[in-house]
This record gives structure tokens, C-alpha cells and sequence, in this order.
């Protein structure tokens, strides 16, 4: 017998031996797993005996110990009748299994590592690193390692649970009782005796000292004949445990082997340490010391040198100011971060400390969680989040929701292993898939107890356990973005640049210096000399100190301060400043579908009242939804005619327009009474909401939402008769309640496939009927009804919908004349459910959000791909995918457990194309997310749950939801999104695309204003006698500083647009300029530079200016006013970055840049009035002021010409001086044409390819296959001698096929056919689908063609 995977849809499957028996999950292929064997009901007693097997009230005749109570969670569930007792004690594991399994373990790792030789394993999973972590633990006294008990868990693997010999082999493993639990005292003689109990064993405590510790475990391990039948204590003949030293370990030992049930806390770094991180960017470690070098210049220059008297001494200032601008990114970014890690210090240290139930020497006890220990029997309440993994003893209808833990939105039902593996035989053996059940015997923590109580026995805690495993997986460091490797990358080439450019012109200058001191003029003495190098020295300096951006890393910070606060208000909290200029270029959202796409919350989404009304949520968007138009082609006229033509269709918000009053009335009793639903008050969130099957609280929402009469006075106001509590047998619940008028009524409630076969009558309902008569109009189902009932549950469940019938039945008396009672005097639900008359029949799912369909399309036309991961089944995902847009023509649909097991080159193949991963464990979406990440994809991840974790923790940023997230989640994500909606993700990309925006805005500006600057400096530099600037330090300060600090607050604050979204993301080595930046830039540069030079050096003839001191100070104002506005208004063309003219779009809603612009005209105009000495200026006139604006503002229209200058050849001059970096290397799609006898030689080598890849072990194995697969004909290296044997054959070939040697593209031998777009992934038919509309021409539908194939 095969046992199939997990019917959990989220974890891992069952590793299967063939790929085969993975596909279409339905694994009918034998996997030769012999020790499956073993799970027989005739074999029960190999797994271990099954002392633990009887109902616990045999203890309380034995001995009348505290255990022994007759509590619902110690008792069986219900399938004990395959139990058999045998008295043939098994080897303990630990005794007979150890060696093998060493060995072979040994075996298997050396396997690994000559594949690992051989080229086939890159790199390790995180499994097979924990197992290596395995090897070196020593288990003793136990049977098992920590990981191996773990791994049971992640993936969930009944295979793993049967190798340990069940249930009962796991207790026995693990030294532990299942009614007893585990001794507090732990120390045990491992001598044996057939002695009497004493008192003290029979009240159910542990006596360290005596010998009879082995006597009380057999005594309650005992096959169940005795235990009946002995209540005098007599356990002679019991079967004495196997295993005493594990079962007689200390609770310390237990946590030597299996851990502590705690995390080890990360220790936050102190203010100090953030500050000392930022100041390790490298463009603050360039200005720092550029910073430190123009101080101590500048000092030397005001108080180490002579002046003249006008000329203050304000050198230093420029030092001054760059080490205040660091100072502020500094402080601002690090005092950012320390709030924050604060914030979640405190959040953290708030969890409450919280105990948990467990039986200790026969007693329950609450012990704090920290002290919780493998082995240990955990009691199980409704509401619990479980602290621990383990796997499922006993208990009552236990139900828990792992959608926290795992995305699986059904709630997962609570077994027995044997009752299990007894139900998976049966699924398989009618031919249904076991998945479909919800049923497994593993208890995952993170997850919520829905109802139901029960016992389980812990196998891992603490780092070990699924919850924190993915915990541990969150902590590490985070990674530069995309814009800080860029911003690093010119702040070096900067720093070269501008070293460069210092380095040239104090050669320059120098060799003037030395010049002049062989020619001995100008005159001057030693001290004069000395000043005079210093001066050269400085102006050098003063260039290099130009030329760094100090503005660069304001901007950014200014920038993300900004968009961080705006992003706030529109619910996006950013824990991680650089997250948001990151998902300016995601490339590919992965996102969870369980409460980020839908609400996970089951609601009803349509349906059909009696059998014509069909009601549809959201009708407008979801009008696929309804049945109402179907057609159907005419026998006698052969015309498409419509197949039911009282059907209608109404918006599900409207349906009180169309059913009488009586019909709500009898629609909201059928929902009401007949529920075991409650309302509760959620006590985090304050919100009052249902509480109990997920099905039931969906039909009481619905019932809500119509303002129909409240549920709890109608279900008060209802006398109930008798009550028919669900089962799966039936797939049916149902109630009878006594009317007003003494007649008796039975509502029913449950599947409809099998309700609606009850039915015999339906309840009429005309289109706006809403103000009908009170009386109910019942017509009987004849054949078209019966056909429409039919099609419309098949068309439902085609669309995965949960289809419930809602059906009546009255009586005039009760019990019923006709019907009998059964023993309990109660009506059998089989009598009572005939002939009755359907009210409704609904449609529930996990809806999707509100907006949802719409920010995928928005996300589609920004270029970034949406793919779901999700724990649930793949119709399901399929279903919603579908909906909400994300499946599309050329997209593939996968299942975690084919996608786990693709090997490296495979799974980089199908990934861009992979648009759903359907029943995904977290390991695999942290996979996917890497594989994406090593193709150069900028990767956002969104996700609730804590299985969402790692792959949020692995992205390049992760969303977290701020109301159903668990803290797991929002421990690993950049950004919380608030309102939990993934609409707020397209928010997240324009807000990071403004930010990018704005920062290469600024460096539009800012380079153009540092080229103009370095250039006017270094020519007026050397031109002059003096080796004085056309600009002096204190002006060039107010243009590098002040105007830097404008600039980069004017042009960070543009707000975000939607047209930010009709662009595609540039990928993650796409150079940081653009052409038409590089363009705008040079262009700019250059005219400001011809300007300020014509000026600098003609200006007194142009402007007839006299060559005095007064005409001189004059044309240095002319000069300076005139480049201080050339930046102002490019400062308003840099708003820009593409060709389009339109400059001021959007400038009136921002009032930052109105603000400042003005300011700085302001402080410009003030300068040259008053500024005089300080800033080396005078007051001009009017003519000198027109000349100045003109000038400036001549870079406005000027911007316009340049943006209507072609980019071609910019983008090849640019390209030549290597701007762009390398172009990325593009695999070739062609091979080199073979001719002649080169295409029949190109025929063999590919047909033995195709041996050389068969997948063999012997075959791989082989030098010979390995040379050849690897060897290359090479036109120059043709072995001649070799070729002329086989000249004759191949000459006949070529001249009677012509080039019919060539197979078509696709074929076995060939699937590639020299284009690695296309490769021989069609292998793997079978394992994927393909959505229907993609193209014939397609590579994917050429790749994967095959009807199992197409959805």
C-alpha cells in the first residue's frame, strides 16, 4: 500500500520514489515503500502493540488514579474496531533499526557527495543541512534526533511516522506514556520485577527509588483483555515497556537532546552602532574626507596666511558644511532605526507568557511554555494556538485552522495515524484523491484549535519546531538595495573623477609654478613662494571637493522621509527605509492567496433561490458567475435557444428586491436555527464576529449582510424538537422546530448534490418579486427543473465553489403519524429527509478582496508579474488566479511537490513562466523566491501567515498584513500593509518609483551642476596669474551647499501619480542614467560653461564695462547671478526625466518646489545686494540683472530643444565612453549553420546526446557517456582519418535526403534543436498546466503541449 501525501495542501508532500506517482497528485503508482507494510490492520501489532489503544475508563477500573477520567479527549476516536491485540513484543527501534538505518544513512551521504562531485547538487537544502546537524547529536537515551522528528512535520510525511513504527513506536522512542505523560522526577531503575503496585503508583505517582517503576507503565501499557479483566492490579503478565532508559529520562535530558522550548533572543544594536553603519556609506566616507581636508585648508587659509582687510575669513565654512550635511544623514537615518528596533522590542516583550496543559505522572498540569519538553502528552481546547509540534493521540471532533501556518484555508480535521492511514485506503480504493479529505494526525504549531478537545504528544520545540524554525529562518542581515549599490558605484566613479580632474590641474599649475621659478618672474620671495604653492594646493583640493554630490545622500534620505510619511497615510507602514525605492523596480510580486487575495473568510458568493432566481456577489465584475443565460442548441430548429427561460439574474445585494417577505423569513430561519454557530467579541481587535464552521458562519454573514431578522433572537424565538448534529456520512445536519401555528417543521442543511435528490418540491421566486404575498409558492422539481438544479451545482462546483442545499419539510403533528421512532424516541434522519422542498442552494469560497482584480492589472501594466503561492489545493488557486487575473495565456500552474523536486537548470527554465505554485510548503516558496532572485529579478513577496516567513525574510521586500498578519510574518517584512490589502502593494510601487524619480532627478541637476562647476573652475583656474577661480570659496559654497540642500528637498517631494505605473520596471543592472539623462546633462553642462567662460574672459568688452577693480567686481556679480539662476530654472526643467516637454505637470501640487525656488531667488537677490565683501559682489543695475535672468532662463527653452534632439547618437557616444557598463550577455537562440557532411555528423552526436541524458545512475556513471555528453565537434579538430570511413554512407545520405537530416524543432532526440529557449523540458509532461488561451506558437505551449497538459 502507497501511503499518499499529507492531505494538509500547504506542507511538502511524501518525498515519492518516481516522479510518476506525483502526477495529478493522485499517486496510484506503486513506490515500493515495503515498510508501508507494516500499516495493515492484520499487521497493527508490528507498528508497536496497542496498549495505548483501549478507552481510558479501563484505567479508572484498574486503579482509580487521576487519569482515569472519563474526559472527551482521552477517549478514542472512532475507528478503534480495527485494532488488533498481539502479545508478540517488537525490538525497539532504537535496538534493531539504528545500524541499518546508520548505515545506509552513511551509504546515502556519501551518494550525495559524488553526485556532489559529479556536478548535480549545487548546493544543499535546508533539510539536509539540518540532518547533517543530526550526525553529531547523540539521542541517547531516545530513539530519535530532533531533526528526524521535526522533519515528520515540514513536510508532513506519514511515511516518516510509519518507519518509527506508528504511534506507538514514537512513544516507546521516546521514553513516554500516553496516559501518564512524563514523570516530573524522570529517574527510573531499569531493573524489572512482577511486584505488586504500591498505593502511591496506584494514585498516579512516580517512586524514583523503587523497583517497581517498569511494573506501573506495564500495568497501563497492558493489552486491554487484561486491563478489563484485572482491576485487582494484577499486571504479571503484562508486556514490560522495551525501551526503560528512555522512558525513565530526566526532563534535563530532554532538553539536552531535543532543545528548549525558546528562541534565543537577538540582541538590538545601540544607537552608537547604528550611526557607526551609516557612516560606513561610501559617499559619506568620501565627503568625510573631503570634509576633513577643505577644513584644515581653510583654517590654514584664514588664520595661517596674510589677507587683505575686506576679505573675511570664511574658508573654513565650506569644512564646516559638509560635516554638518553628514551629520544630518547620520543622525536622521540611524535615530530612524533605533525607534523602530525599539518599537518592536517593546512589541515583542509584550507577548504574554502563557502556560500550557499537559499530563505529568498521571496528572494534568499548566506548565509555563518555556518549560514544555519532547515527549510530553499536550491537552488540546478550542482557541489554542498550539506551542508545539506533534502528532495526535486521541480526542473528540478536534479541527484546527492552519492557514496561519500553512495557507490551507479548509480547517484540517484531527485523526489517529491508524485512523488515518484506514481512511487513505479507502479514498484510494474508490478512486478519490485522500488530499480532498482535510484529515491528518500531525499538530503543527502556529496553528488554531477550531474546535473540538484532545491529547498529543510533543516531538519538537523551540528552534526545532515548523513555528520556530521559521522564526530562526527571519534573522539576518539585510541586503544594499538596488539604488544604494548604484548610488555607491557613482560615488566612487565620482571620487575618481574628481580626483582626477584636482590631480590634473595641480600638475598644471604646477609646472606654471615651476616655470615662473626658472624664469624668476613674477618676483617674489621664499615665504611668498611657499604661500604660492599652498595656494595651488588648495585650489585643487577646493576642485575635488566640488566635484562630490554632498547633496546626493540628503536627497535620498529627504526623499524616503517623505514618501515614508505619505505612504503612512495611505496604510503602508515601511519598517525598512530602503525598501520602498526597492519596489520602484520589483520586477515579480509573489503573493499568498489565503487573506492577502481573498478575505479568508468564507462567504457566499452566489446562488440560486428555489430554482430560477441566481443571485452573483458583485455581479458586474463576476457576471461568469451565473447560469442564468445558458443556451443550449434547438433539436427541431437546430437554433442556439436558452435552455431555462425563467431564470434571471440578480446582484446578491439586491436579492431582498426579488423574494417575498415569507421566503426571507423561512431562507433566515433555515440559516439560523439550523446552525451551531455563536457570535464572540475578538479580544485583540474589539470586533465582533462568528464563531464555529467556517460554512455556518458564511450563511449567518450572508443572512447579516441582507439585514435579515437577527439569528440569535430567531434561533431563541424557535422551539426545537429534535436536532440532527452533522456528519460526514450523511454530509447533513438538520433540525425540527415547532411553528406558531402547532405544525412541526425539519430544516436541513448540507451538500447539495445529495440534498437536492430529496427534494421533490422548490420554492417559486419571480423576478422582483420582493413585495409578494406573505404565503410561500411551492411548485413541484419536474424533469427541467430537476435538470436546472443539476446544471447549476456542476457549474458552481466547476468554478471550486462549496455548493449547500437549504431544504423544509413540514409536518401537522409530532412524532409523525407515518414515521416510526428509534430507540432514543427520535425521528431517523433517513425518514425525515424525503420529499422535502428546496429553498436554496448556495455558493461559498474564500472571496476575493475588494480591488483586488484591479491592482493586478495595474500591476500587469507596470510591468511587474504577479504569481501566487498557496498552501491550498491547485483548483482552488486555479480558481482564484483566474479571477483575480494572475493566470494568463502563456502561464504555467504547478504543485509544490513536482516544483521541490525540479533540478537546478529545470527550474530556472519554467520559473518566469510559473504564475501559480499551488500546495507550496514555505521551503518551496523560499525557493522560488531565490530562483527568481538569481535571474535578476527584483522580487516583493506578500504574505499573513507564518509559513509565509522565509520567502518574506528571503525577498527583496516583504509585505506583511497589519491586521491578520501573525507576528511571524511581520517580524520578516520591510513594509506592514495596514488595511491587509493587496491593492496597497500598487501604492507601494508608485511611492517607490517617485522615490527613484525624484533621486535621479536630483542627480540630473546635481552632476550638471558639478560638471559646469569643476570645469569653470579648472580653465579660470589656470588662465589666471593668481591661480584664483571665476568663482570664489564663499560662492562656490552657497552653489555646492545651500542650492545641493534645496535642490534635493524641491526635487524629492514631487508627489507619486498613477502614470508612474505606465512603465516598465528597469531591471536590477540597468544603468543608474538614462540616455535622455546623460543627454540633458551634457547638453546643460556645456551651455552653462560656454556662458560663464564667454563672460568670465570677454565680458568687460561685451558689456563696455571699465577694466577697473569696480567694472571687474561688477562682471564676477554678472558672472555669478547669471550661473545661480542657470541652476534655478534647471532646476524646473530637471523635473523631468523623458523626453516630454511638459516640465511643470503636476508642479502646483507641490508646494515644496514653489516654496524653495522662491526662497532661493530670494536669498540670491539678498546676496547681491548685501553680500558685498563676503561673497565678493556688488550691486549691479538693471541692465546687468536682465542679462543675468535672460542667461538663466535661456536653460528652459534650451531643455526643450535637447529633449527633441534624436537619442541615437548620444546613446552610441555614450556607450562608446562605457557609461553603461557591459550589456548583459544574451544566450543565442541560433547555432552556426552545418552544411554538408557537418549536419549528418551534428545528427549522430545529437541522437547519442539523447542516451548520454538518460537518467540512470549506471549510465551517468560512466567516463565514456560523461566524455561524450560533454564532447564538441570542432571544425579544426575533426579527426579526418575517422570521417573518410564514413565518407561513402554519408555522401549517398546527404545526396538522396537532401537536408531531410534536420528533425524539427521539438523532437526526442533534439528537443532543443540549438536554441536553449527551447529545451527538453517536455519530459516532464504531466506535471504542470498550461492556461488554454496561450498561442499555438508559443514556446511554452510547444514545450508542454499535451491535452493533460491544458487546463
Amino acid at each position: 500500500m502507497t501511503i499518499p501525501p499529507s492531505p494538509t495542501l500547504s506542507s511538502h508532500s511524501v518525498h515519492f520514489q518516481t516522479s510518476l506517482a506525483l502526477r495529478d497528485n493522485k499517486p496510484d503508482e506503486k513506490s515500493g515503500m515495503t515498510s508501508l507494510g507494516l500499516l495493515a490492520p492484520g499487521n497493527a501489532s508490528t507498528t508497536g502493540g496497542s496498549s495505548s489503544r483501549r478507552p481510558s475508563i479501563a484505567s479508572v477500573t484498574e486503579t482509580g488514579s487521576d487519569d482515569g477520567r472519563s474526559d472527551l479527549r482521552h477517549v478514542r476516536s472512532a475507528a478503534t474496531s480495527v485494532t488488533h491485540v498481539d502479545d508478540v513484543s517488537t525490538t525497539s527501534r532504537k535496538g534493531a533499526k539504528s545500524p541499518d538505518s546508520e548505515a545506509s544513512g552513511k551509504k546515502s551521504k556519501s551518494k550525495k557527495k559524488k553526485k556532489g562531485e559529479a556536478g548535480e547538487d549545487d548546493g544543499k537544502t535546508t533539510h539536509q543541512l539540518e540532518l547533517d546537524q543530526d550526525a553529531a547529536i547523540d539521542p541517547t537515551p531516545f530513539a530519535f534526533k530532533p531533526y528526524e522528528l521535526a522533519h515528520m512535520l515540514d513536510p508532513k510525511n506519514l511515511d516518516t511516522l510509519a518507519s518509527f513504527g506508528g504511534v506507538q513506536g514514537l512513544l516507546r522512542g521516546l521514553g513516554a506514556n500516553a496516559e501518564r505523560g512524563l514523570s516530573s522526577s524522570g529517574v527510573g531503575n531499569e531493573d524489572s520485577h512482577d511486584t505488586e503496585p504500591t498505593e502511591k503508583e496506584k494514585a498516579g505517582q512516580s517512586d524514583s527509588h523503587t523497583s517497581n517503576s517498569n511494573t506501573q507503565y506495564a500495568e497501563k501499557d497492558a493489552p486491554p483483555e487484561i486491563m478489563l479483566t484485572a482491576p485487582s492490579g494484577d499486571t504479571t503478565a503484562a508486556t514490560p515497556p522495551e525501551d526503560p532508559k528512555a522512558a525513565n529520562a530526566t526532563i534535563a535530558d530532554r532538553k539536552r537532546v531535543y532543545g528548549e522550548n525558546i528562541l534565543p533572543t537577538r540582541r538590538s544594536k545601540s544607537l552608537l552602532q547604528l550611526m557607526w553603519m551609516a557612516l560606513k556609506d561610501k559617499v559619506l566616507v568620501l565627503l568625510c574626507i573631503a570634509a576633513v581636508i577643505s577644513l584644515a585648508l581653510g583654517l590654514f587659509q584664514d588664520f595661517g596666511t596674510p589677507r587683505r582687510g575686506d576679505e573675511p575669513p570664511v574658508d573654513w565654512v565650506e569644512g564646516v558644511a559638509i560635516m554638518i550635511a553628514v551629520t544630518i544623514v547620520v543622525v536622521v537615518g540611524s535615530v530612524n532605526d533605533w525607534q523602530k528596533e525599539r518599537q518592536f522590542k517593546v512589541l515583542n516583550e509584550k507577548k504574554e507568557e502563557r502556560g500550557v496543559k499537559v499530563i505529568r505522572d498521571g496528572v494534568e498540569k499548566v506548565v509555563d511554555i518555556k518549560e514544555v519538553v519532547v515527549g510530553d502528552i499536550a491537552l488540546v481546547e478550542p482557541g489554542e494556538i498550539l506551542p508545539c509540534d506533534g502528532v495526535f493521540l486521541s480526542g473528540h471532533n478536534v479541527k484546527c485552522d492552519e492557514s496561519g501556518a500553512t495557507g490551507e484555508s479548509d480547517a484540517i480535521k484531527k485523526a489517529t495515524f491508524e485512523e488515518v492511514v484506514e481512511l487513505y485506503r479507502k479514498a484510494e480504493e474508490q478512486g478519490k484523491d485522500p488530499h480532498t479529505l482535510h484529515v491528518d494526525c500531525f499538530m503543527v504549531s502556529g496553528s488554531k484549535v477550531l474546535e473540538g478537545v484532545g491529547k498529543y504528544v510533543i516531538v519538537a520545540v523551540g528552534t526545532k519546531s515548523f513555528n520556530g524554525r521559521i522564526m530562526m529562518a527571519l534573522r539576518g542581515d539585510t541586503e544594499n538595495t538596488p539604488l544604494q549599490l548604484k548610488l555607491n558605484a557613482l560615488a566612487e566613479l565620482i571620487a575618481k573623477i574628481g580626483s582626477v580632474a584636482g590631480l590634473l590641474l595641480f600638475t598644471a599649475l604646477m609646472i606654471r609654478f615651476f616655470v615662473q621659478l626658472g624664469t624668476g618672474e613674477p618676483v617674489r620671495t621664499a615665504s611668498e613662494k611657499g604661500m604660492a604653492f599652498v595656494n595651488i594646493l588648495i585650489i585643487s583640493v577646493t576642485l575635488v571637493v566640488v566635484a562630490v554630490p554632498e547633496g546626493l545622500p540628503l536627497a535620498v534620505t529627504l526623499a524616503l522621509a517623505f514618501a515614508t510619511k505619505r505612504m503612512t497615510q495611505e496604510n503602508l507602514l515601511v519598517r525598512v527605509l530602503g525598501s520602498c525605492e526597492t519596489m520602484a523596480n520589483a520586477s515579480v510580486i509573489c503573493t499568498d492567496k489565503t487573506g492577502t487575495l481573498t478575505q479568508n473568510e468564507m462567504s457566499v458568493v452566489a446562488g440560486s433561490v428555489g430554482v430560477n432566481c441566481k443571485f452573483v456577489r458583485l455581479l458586474h465584475e463576476n457576471a461568469a458567475r451565473t447560469n442564468a443565460e445558458e443556451t443550449e442548441q434547438s433539436s427541431s430548429t437546430g437554433q442556439t435557444v436558452r435552455k431555462h427561460h425563467s431564470d434571471f439574474s440578480v446582484d446578491q445585494s439586491e436579492l431582498n428586491d426579488s423574494i417575498p417577505p415569507a421566503v426571507r423569513q423561512l431562507f433566515n430561519e433555515a440559516i439560523a436555527v439550523n446552525s451551531t454557530a455563536f457570535q464572540d467579541t475578538n479580544a485583540e481587535t474589539g470586533e465582533v464576529t462568528f464563531v464555529g464552521s467556517k460554512t455556518e458562519t458564511a450563511l449567518l454573514k450572508f443572512a447579516q449582510d441582507l439585514g435579515w431578522a437577527d439569528f440569535e433572537a430567531t434561533r431563541k424565538a424557535a422551539q426545537v424538537v429534535q436536532m440532527i448534529p452533522f456528519s460526514s456520512e450523511r454530509k447533513a445536519m438538520g433540525v425540527v422546530v415547532k411553528l406558531a401555528d402547532n405544525r412541526y417543521r425539519f430544516y436541513a442543511k448540507g451538500a447539495s448534490e445529495i440534498l437536492s435528490k430529496r427534494c421533490t418540491n422548490h420554492i417559486a421566486v419571480r423576478q422582483k418579486g420582493g413585495s409578494g404575498s406573505d404565503e410561500v409558492e411551492v411548485t413541484d422539481i419536474d424533469d427541467l427543473a430537476r435538470d436546472n438544479i443539476s446544471r447549476t451545482i456542476i457549474f458552481y462546483a466547476n468554478q471550486t465553489l462549496r455548493t449547500i442545499a437549504l431544504c423544509y419539510r413540514d409536518f401537522s403533528s409530532w412524532p409523525p403519524a407515518d414515521l416510526k421512532p428509534n430507540e432514543e424516541n427520535e425521528i431517523p434522519y433517513e425518514a425525515l429527509s424525503q420529499d422535502m422542498t428546496l429553498i436554496a442552494i448556495t455558493g461559498i469560497e474564500d472571496p476575493l478582496r475588494p480591488g483586488v482584480t484591479d491592482a493586478v492589472a495595474k500591476c500587469h501594466r507596470a510591468g511587474v508579474t504577479v504569481k501566487m503561492c498557496t498552501g491550498d489545493n491547485v483548483l482552488t488557486a486555479r480558481s482564484i488566479a483566474l479571477q483575480c487575473g494572475i493566470f494568463t495565456p502563456g502561464g504555467i500552474i504547478m504543485e509544490g511537490p513536482v516544483f521541490r523536486k525540479l533540478s537546478n537548470q529545470d527550474r530556472l527554465e519554467i520559473v518566469p513562466r510559473l504564475q501559480v505554485l499551488a500546495r507550496s510548503s514555505p521551503e518551496d516558496k523560499k525557493v522560488l523566491v531565490e530562483t527568481l532572485k538569481s535571474i535578476g529579478e527584483i522580487v516583493g513577496v506578500t504574505g499573513d501567515g507564518t509559513n509565509d516567513g522565509p520567502a518574506l525574510k528571503t525577498a527583496n521586500v516583504g509585505f506583511s498584513m497589519g491586521i491578520a498578519g501573525t507576528e511571524v510574518a511581520k517580524e520578516a517584512s520591510d513594509i506592514i500593509l495596514m488595511d491587509d490589502n493587496f491593492a496597497s502593494i500598487v501604492k507601494a510601487i508608485m511611492w517607490g518609483r517617485c522615490v527613484n524619480d525624484a533621486v535621479r532627478k536630483f542627480l540630473q541637476f546635481q552632476i550638471s551642476t558639478n560638471v559646469t562647476a569643476v570645469v569653470i573652475t579648472f580653465v579660470t583656474a589656470v588662465a589666471s596669474i593668481h591661480e584664483e577661480s571665476v568663482l570664489s570659496a564663499v560662492q562656490l559654497l552657497w552653489i555646492n551647499i545651500i542650492m545641493d540642500t534645496f535642490a534635493a528637498l524641491a526635487l524629492a517631494t514631487d508627489p507619486a501619480t498613477e502614470s508612474l505605473l505606465n512603465r516598465k520596471p528597469d531591471r536590477k543592472t540597468a544603468p543608474l542614467f538614462s540616455v535622455d539623462m546623460y543627454k540633458m546633462i551634457l547638453m546643460q553642462s556645456i551651455y552653462q560653461i560656454i556662458i560663464i567662460l564667454v563672460f568670465h574672459f570677454r565680458g568687460l568688452q561685451f558689456l563696455n564695462l571699465p577694466h577697473t577693480a569696480v567694472g571687474e567686481r561688477t562682471l564676477k556679480t554678472l558672472v555669478f547671478n547669471a550661473f545661480v539662476f542657470a541652476q534655478i530654472f534647471n532646476s524646473v526643467n530637471c523635473r523631468r526625466l523623458d523626453n516630454k516637454l511638459n516640465i511643470f505637470e503636476g508642479i502646483t501640487k507641490n508646494r515644496y518646489f514653489i516654496g524653495i525656488t522662491l526662497i532661493e531667488v530670494g536669498i540670491q537677490v539678498l546676496i547681491v545686494f548685501v553680500g558685498n565683501a563676503a561673497f565678493t559682489v556688488r550691486r549691479i543695475g538693471g541692465r546687468e540683472w536682465g542679462i543675468s535672468l535672460a542667461l538663466g532662463f535661456v536653460s528652459i527653452p534650451w531643455g526643450a530643444v535637447i529633449r527633441c534632439m534624436p537619442n541615437g547618437p548620444f546613446y552610441k557616444l555614450f556607450d562608446m565612453l562605457g557609461l553603461f557598463g557591459k550589456p548583459e550577455a544574451v544566450l543565442p537562440t541560433e547555432s552556426p549553420a552545418r552544411e554538408g557532411w557537418g549536419g549528418a555528423i551534428a545528427l549522430v552526436q545529437d541522437n547519442l546526446s539523447t542516451f548520454a541524458n538518460i537518467r540512470g545512475a549506471r549510465m551517468r556513471s560512466s567516463s565514456f557517456v560523461n566524455k561524450s555528453r560533454n564532447a564538441r565537434l570542432n571544425a579544426t579538430e575533426q579527426p579526418i582519418a575517422s570521417i573518410m570511413t564514413m565518407a561513402p554512407t554519408m555522401i549517398m545520405a546527404a545526396a538522396a535526403a537532401g537536408s531531410t537530416y534536420r528533425q524539427p524543432s521539438g523532437s526526442l532526440s533534439d528537443p532543443a534543436h540549438a536554441d536553449p529557449s527551447k529545451s527538453s523540458y517536455a519530459l516532464w509532461e504531466g506535471k504542470l498546466q498550461i492556461h488554454p488561451e496561450t498561442p499555438h506558437d508559443d514556446p511554452v505551449y510547444q514545450k508542454f503541449a499535451g491535452k493533460q497538459n491544458i487546463v
